[in-house]
Protein backbone atom coordinates (compact mmCIF):
# COMPACT_ATOMS: atom_id res chain seq x y z
CA UNK A 1 0.00 0.00 0.00
CA UNK A 2 1.32 3.46 -0.85
CA UNK A 3 2.35 5.67 2.07
CA UNK A 4 2.66 8.90 0.09
CA UNK A 5 -0.32 10.31 1.92
CA UNK A 6 1.70 10.21 5.17
CA UNK A 7 3.98 12.96 3.79
CA UNK A 8 1.07 15.24 2.82
CA UNK A 9 0.51 18.55 4.61
CA UNK A 10 -2.15 21.27 4.24
CA UNK A 11 -0.11 22.94 1.48
CA UNK A 12 -0.21 19.76 -0.55
CA UNK A 13 -4.00 19.55 -0.11
CA UNK A 14 -4.44 23.18 -1.12
CA UNK A 15 -2.20 22.69 -4.14
CA UNK A 16 -4.20 19.62 -5.19
CA UNK A 17 -7.51 21.48 -4.93
CA UNK A 18 -6.17 24.37 -7.00
CA UNK A 19 -5.22 21.93 -9.73
CA UNK A 20 -8.57 20.14 -9.51
CA UNK A 21 -11.16 22.90 -9.50
CA UNK A 22 -14.02 20.44 -10.05
CA UNK A 23 -13.18 18.34 -7.01
CA UNK A 24 -16.27 19.38 -5.03
CA UNK A 25 -18.49 18.85 -8.06
CA UNK A 26 -17.31 15.26 -8.11
CA UNK A 27 -17.70 14.87 -4.33
CA UNK A 28 -20.66 17.12 -3.36
CA UNK A 29 -21.09 15.40 0.02
CA UNK A 30 -17.66 16.72 1.04
CA UNK A 31 -18.81 20.28 0.54
CA UNK A 32 -21.41 19.77 3.27
CA UNK A 33 -18.77 18.83 5.83
CA UNK A 34 -16.35 21.71 5.23
CA UNK A 35 -16.25 24.50 7.82
CA UNK A 36 -15.49 27.91 6.33
CA UNK A 37 -14.66 31.10 8.29
CA UNK A 38 -17.55 33.49 7.86
CA UNK A 39 -15.22 36.50 7.53
CA UNK A 40 -13.52 35.04 4.49
CA UNK A 41 -14.95 36.64 1.39
CA UNK A 42 -13.81 33.70 -0.74
CA UNK A 43 -16.10 31.49 1.25
CA UNK A 44 -19.21 33.08 -0.22
CA UNK A 45 -19.29 31.00 -3.40
CA UNK A 46 -18.66 27.75 -1.52
CA UNK A 47 -21.35 28.61 1.02
CA UNK A 48 -23.81 29.23 -1.81
CA UNK A 49 -22.76 25.95 -3.34
CA UNK A 50 -23.44 24.15 -0.07
CA UNK A 51 -26.85 25.81 0.19
CA UNK A 52 -27.71 24.81 -3.36
CA UNK A 53 -26.83 21.19 -2.60
CA UNK A 54 -29.06 21.30 0.46
CA UNK A 55 -31.87 22.87 -1.58
CA UNK A 56 -31.53 20.18 -4.24
CA UNK A 57 -31.68 17.45 -1.62
CA UNK A 58 -34.70 19.13 -0.08
CA UNK A 59 -36.45 19.27 -3.47
CA UNK A 60 -35.70 15.60 -4.04
CA UNK A 61 -37.01 14.63 -0.61
CA UNK A 62 -40.12 16.77 -1.10
CA UNK A 63 -40.77 15.04 -4.42
CA UNK A 64 -40.38 11.61 -2.85
CA UNK A 65 -42.68 12.59 0.02
CA UNK A 66 -45.30 13.86 -2.43
CA UNK A 67 -45.14 10.57 -4.35
CA UNK A 68 -45.50 8.58 -1.12
CA UNK A 69 -48.53 10.64 -0.09
CA UNK A 70 -50.12 10.11 -3.50
CA UNK A 71 -49.58 6.36 -3.33
CA UNK A 72 -50.95 6.26 0.22
CA UNK A 73 -54.08 8.14 -0.83
CA UNK A 74 -54.61 5.84 -3.81
CA UNK A 75 -54.16 2.76 -1.63
CA UNK A 76 -56.59 4.13 0.92
CA UNK A 77 -59.18 4.67 -1.81
CA UNK A 78 -58.63 1.10 -3.07
CA UNK A 79 -59.05 -0.30 0.44
CA UNK A 80 -62.38 1.52 0.64
CA UNK A 81 -63.54 0.09 -2.68
CA UNK A 82 -62.53 -3.45 -1.77
CA UNK A 83 -64.38 -3.00 1.51
CA UNK A 84 -67.53 -1.90 -0.33
CA UNK A 85 -67.26 -4.96 -2.59
CA UNK A 86 -66.98 -7.21 0.47
CA UNK A 87 -70.04 -5.60 2.02
CA UNK A 88 -72.06 -6.08 -1.16
CA UNK A 89 -71.10 -9.75 -1.32
CA UNK A 90 -71.95 -10.28 2.36
CA UNK A 91 -75.40 -8.78 1.81
CA UNK A 92 -76.07 -11.04 -1.19
CA UNK A 93 -78.41 -13.87 -0.26
CA UNK A 94 -77.82 -16.17 -3.22
CA UNK A 95 -75.68 -16.81 -6.29
CA UNK A 96 -77.66 -14.45 -8.50
CA UNK A 97 -77.39 -11.56 -6.06
CA UNK A 98 -73.65 -12.20 -5.62
CA UNK A 99 -72.97 -11.96 -9.36
CA UNK A 100 -75.07 -8.80 -9.60
CA UNK A 101 -73.18 -7.36 -6.63
CA UNK A 102 -69.85 -7.94 -8.39
CA UNK A 103 -71.01 -6.15 -11.53
CA UNK A 104 -72.54 -3.27 -9.58
CA UNK A 105 -69.43 -2.77 -7.45
CA UNK A 106 -67.12 -2.68 -10.46
CA UNK A 107 -69.28 -0.11 -12.22
CA UNK A 108 -70.19 2.10 -9.26
CA UNK A 109 -67.27 1.74 -6.82
CA UNK A 110 -64.35 1.05 -9.16
CA UNK A 111 -65.66 3.19 -12.07
CA UNK A 112 -64.61 0.70 -14.74
CA UNK A 113 -65.28 1.28 -18.46
CA UNK A 114 -66.11 -2.24 -19.63
CA UNK A 115 -66.84 -5.21 -17.39
CA UNK A 116 -67.27 -8.86 -18.35
CA UNK A 117 -68.04 -11.57 -15.80
CA UNK A 118 -67.40 -14.95 -17.41
CA UNK A 119 -68.88 -17.91 -15.51
CA UNK A 120 -68.06 -21.46 -16.52
CA UNK A 121 -69.72 -24.56 -15.13
CA UNK A 122 -71.77 -22.52 -12.66
CA UNK A 123 -75.56 -22.27 -12.17
CA UNK A 124 -77.09 -20.49 -15.16
CA UNK A 125 -78.64 -17.12 -14.39
CA UNK A 126 -79.99 -16.46 -17.88
CA UNK A 127 -79.66 -12.71 -17.44
CA UNK A 128 -79.89 -10.58 -20.56
CA UNK A 129 -76.88 -8.46 -19.63
CA UNK A 130 -73.92 -7.60 -21.92
CA UNK A 131 -71.49 -7.90 -18.99
CA UNK A 132 -72.42 -11.52 -18.24
CA UNK A 133 -70.93 -14.43 -20.20
CA UNK A 134 -72.18 -17.90 -19.22
CA UNK A 135 -70.45 -20.83 -20.90
CA UNK A 136 -69.87 -24.52 -20.34
CA UNK A 137 -66.58 -25.54 -18.74
CA UNK A 138 -65.71 -27.29 -22.03
CA UNK A 139 -66.47 -24.27 -24.24
CA UNK A 140 -63.84 -23.96 -27.00
CA UNK A 141 -63.61 -20.21 -26.41
CA UNK A 142 -61.99 -20.82 -23.01
CA UNK A 143 -58.92 -22.46 -24.55
CA UNK A 144 -57.14 -19.14 -25.03
CA UNK A 145 -57.52 -18.46 -21.29
CA UNK A 146 -56.20 -21.86 -20.17
CA UNK A 147 -52.70 -20.70 -19.19
CA UNK A 148 -54.05 -17.64 -17.40
CA UNK A 149 -56.50 -19.73 -15.41
CA UNK A 150 -53.87 -22.33 -14.60
CA UNK A 151 -51.54 -19.71 -13.12
CA UNK A 152 -54.39 -18.18 -11.06
CA UNK A 153 -52.74 -14.75 -11.15
CA UNK A 154 -54.13 -11.40 -12.39
CA UNK A 155 -53.14 -10.51 -15.94
CA UNK A 156 -52.69 -6.84 -16.85
CA UNK A 157 -51.89 -4.99 -20.05
CA UNK A 158 -52.82 -5.42 -23.68
CA UNK A 159 -54.64 -8.66 -24.37
CA UNK A 160 -54.40 -10.73 -27.51
CA UNK A 161 -57.17 -10.11 -30.08
CA UNK A 162 -58.71 -13.57 -29.52
CA UNK A 163 -59.12 -12.86 -25.81
CA UNK A 164 -60.59 -9.42 -26.50
CA UNK A 165 -63.01 -10.80 -29.07
CA UNK A 166 -64.25 -13.46 -26.65
CA UNK A 167 -64.81 -10.96 -23.86
CA UNK A 168 -65.91 -7.78 -25.58
CA UNK A 169 -67.12 -8.82 -29.02
CA UNK A 170 -67.73 -5.86 -31.31
CA UNK A 171 -66.37 -3.49 -28.62
CA UNK A 172 -62.96 -5.22 -28.66
CA UNK A 173 -61.31 -2.57 -30.91
CA UNK A 174 -62.08 0.08 -28.29
CA UNK A 175 -60.19 -1.75 -25.52
CA UNK A 176 -56.67 -0.32 -25.26
CA UNK A 177 -55.75 -2.08 -22.00
CA UNK A 178 -57.35 -4.68 -19.79
CA UNK A 179 -57.04 -6.77 -16.66
CA UNK A 180 -58.14 -10.35 -16.08
CA UNK A 181 -58.94 -11.73 -12.63
CA UNK A 182 -59.34 -15.52 -12.20
CA UNK A 183 -62.14 -17.11 -10.15
CA UNK A 184 -60.66 -20.60 -10.15
CA UNK A 185 -63.11 -23.11 -11.66
CA UNK A 186 -65.93 -20.57 -11.37
CA UNK A 187 -64.63 -18.44 -14.25
CA UNK A 188 -62.93 -15.08 -14.48
CA UNK A 189 -63.46 -11.36 -14.70
CA UNK A 190 -62.39 -9.08 -17.53
CA UNK A 191 -62.14 -5.31 -17.20
CA UNK A 192 -61.37 -3.22 -20.27
CA UNK A 193 -60.39 0.41 -20.65
CA UNK A 194 -60.08 2.81 -23.55
CA UNK A 195 -57.03 4.25 -21.79
CA UNK A 196 -53.86 2.43 -22.86
CA UNK A 197 -52.17 3.35 -19.57
CA UNK A 198 -55.00 2.29 -17.25
CA UNK A 199 -53.76 -1.30 -16.94
CA UNK A 200 -50.16 -2.33 -17.58
CA UNK A 201 -47.88 -5.30 -16.73
CA UNK A 202 -45.87 -3.29 -14.23
CA UNK A 203 -48.80 -2.27 -12.03
CA UNK A 204 -49.19 -3.67 -8.53
CA UNK A 205 -51.41 -6.73 -8.24
CA UNK A 206 -51.88 -7.01 -4.47
CA UNK A 207 -55.34 -5.46 -4.50
CA UNK A 208 -56.26 -7.25 -7.73
CA UNK A 209 -55.36 -10.58 -6.14
CA UNK A 210 -57.44 -9.76 -3.08
CA UNK A 211 -60.44 -8.83 -5.23
CA UNK A 212 -60.04 -12.04 -7.21
CA UNK A 213 -59.91 -14.22 -4.09
CA UNK A 214 -62.82 -12.36 -2.51
CA UNK A 215 -65.10 -12.85 -5.51
CA UNK A 216 -64.07 -16.48 -6.05
CA UNK A 217 -64.77 -17.38 -2.43
CA UNK A 218 -68.15 -15.64 -2.45
CA UNK A 219 -69.33 -17.24 -5.69
CA UNK A 220 -68.19 -20.75 -4.78
CA UNK A 221 -69.80 -20.55 -1.32
CA UNK A 222 -73.19 -19.27 -2.47
CA UNK A 223 -73.27 -21.61 -5.48
CA UNK A 224 -72.88 -24.57 -3.15
CA UNK A 225 -75.73 -23.61 -0.84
Amino acid sequence: MSTDYLDMNPDHVASYLRRHANFLADYPDLALTLVMPREAGAATSLTNYQLEILREKNRALSGRLKDLVTVAEENQALVGRVHQLALRLLRAGNFRESVLAVAASLREDFHTDLVRVCLSGMPRLMLDEPWLLEVDATDAGLVVFAEFRRRREPLCGRLRPDKLDFLFGELAPEVASAVLLPFGDAGFLGIGSTDANRFHPGMGTVFLRQISELIETALVVVAGR
